[in-house]
């Protein structure tokens, strides 16, 4: 399995997963990009799991401060 297949599917797993609990999010959210970034480092890193990323993303994005948009 490819990183870069890897990465996409957890990045998608995540940001739909977030999406669908916080309705008041856009799809076009800045913070997607700052999952992605996240994820990008989590998989440097050696978690080559897809689920394990979409996990690592969730909590990463549930930390984030609440945008104020």
């Amino acid at each position: 399995m490819s990183e870069d297949g890897t990465l996409r599917r957890a990045l998608d797993t995540a940001w739909a997963l977030y999406l669908s609990m916080h309705d008041d999010v856009d799809p076009a959210d800045a913070r997607r990009c700052l999952l992605e970034r996240h994820l990008q480092r989590s998989l440097q890193a050696q978690q080559s799991d897809t689920d394990e990323l979409a996990r690592s993303g969730l909590t990463y994005l549930e930390r984030l401060p609440p945008d104020d948009d």
